[in-house]
Formats: structure tokens, C-alpha cells, sequence
């Protein structure tokens, strides 16, 4: 007794299993799964690109100083680190720029810094972008992440060959060859 009860347990078991492997005769074929990140991406560049771009408020001003700044912003294709790019136009508003890094678009102002470095912002999305005389960098501090890093446009690539083979002077040792002078020996 146990033993058909074991053949026709064994039995119904295989049934059971082959038909959940094998389809019914006019059904579809499963669907592949597609990995989700594509299609995120896709559909996060397709609301990049039909995100309307304005400029600021008509009402905002930029004080002459931010316009001297922007005379002085690098535009153009700049060639960053891991192959990325970043593109720099000027808008049709002076003292605007598109700053376009992947699917990234950013509309962007110069703003004065302490330091002398030029700061474009894009105070609506969180993007920042700065301009020393070496290199260039694009972060969103939305997310708290560099963008893009070692961006270099030709004039700043010449600045950091440039220091490169005429390393700065430290001011704080004297000049070899020259004695200290106001010290005493020991």
C-alpha cells in the first residue's frame, strides 16, 4: 500500500511540474526580463531634454562685477577625466551659460568668490561649476557629488604644463645659495 501510494505521489508530482515548464499551444513565449537601468536612463534623458531651460527671473540682475566674471569664463568643449565632457555655451542673456555635462543640462550664472576662482551656479537645480586657472570641476550639491573633475579647456591645459615644469617658489625658505641672514648659529 505504501508503495503505490508512493507511485502515484511520484507521479502527480512530475505531472504537475511539466505543466508548469511547458505552454499551452497558443499562448506567447515568456518575456525576457530587461535590465532596469536602461530604461531608467532612458526615461531620466527623455525628462532631461524635454525640461524647458529658462534663464533666471528677468527681474535678477547680475552686478557688473559678476559680468567682468563672465567675460573671463572658458566656453566651449572642455575634456575632463574618464572621458567625460563638459560643453559651456553662452546664452543669449549676457552673463548666462548652458553647461551641458552628459544628459545634464544646467543654466548658469557667475557668482563672486572670495578667492578669485570663477563660480557659475545654478541656484534652481544645485549645480556648480568651478574654473581655477589649472583645472575645472562640475558638482551638484543637491546630491552632494562631483559631476565632473580635471575638466581642462586648452588655455588651462597650457597654465597646468606650465606648472608642472616651473614648480612655485616657496617664500618661506631662503633662495639657495643664499645665506639667512638675522640668524645666529648655535
Amino acid at each position: 500500500m505504501k508503495f503505490l501510494f508512493a507511485t502515484v505521489l511520484i507521479a502527480s508530482l512530475s505531472a504537475a511540474a511539466v505543466a508548469q515548464t511547458t505552454a499551452p499551444a497558443g499562448s506567447k513565449p515568456a518575456a525576457k526580463k530587461t535590465a532596469p537601468r536602461p530604461a531608467a536612463a532612458a526615461n531620466r534623458q527623455a525628462i532631461e531634454l524635454s525640461t524647458p531651460l529658462e534663464d533666471a527671473d528677468p527681474a535678477d540682475k547680475l552686478t557688473p562685477a559678476e559680468l567682468e566674471i563672465a567675460k573671463r569664463v572658458y566656453v566651449g568643449d572642455i575634456p575632463c577625466e574618464l572621458g567625460a565632457k563638459v560643453v559651456i555655451k553662452a546664452r543669449k542673456r549676457e552673463g548666462y551659460f548652458l553647461v551641458t555635462h552628459g544628459i545634464n543640462r544646467f543654466v548658469m550664472h557667475p557668482v563672486e568668490s572670495r578667492t578669485g576662482a570663477i563660480r557659475l551656479e545654478d541656484p534652481q537645480r544645485g549645480a556648480l561649476f568651478l574654473q581655477i586657472a589649472n583645472k575645472s570641476m562640475l558638482m551638484n550639491q543637491k546630491e552632494g557629488k562631483r559631476l565632473a573633475d580635471e575638466c581642462q579647456s586648452p588655455e588651462q591645459l597650457k597654465v597646468a604644463e606650465d606648472m608642472k615644469n616651473r614648480p612655485a617658489i616657496n617664500i618661506l625658505e631662503p633662495a639657495p645659495g643664499v645665506k639667512p641672514t638675522g640668524a645666529t648659529a648655535p
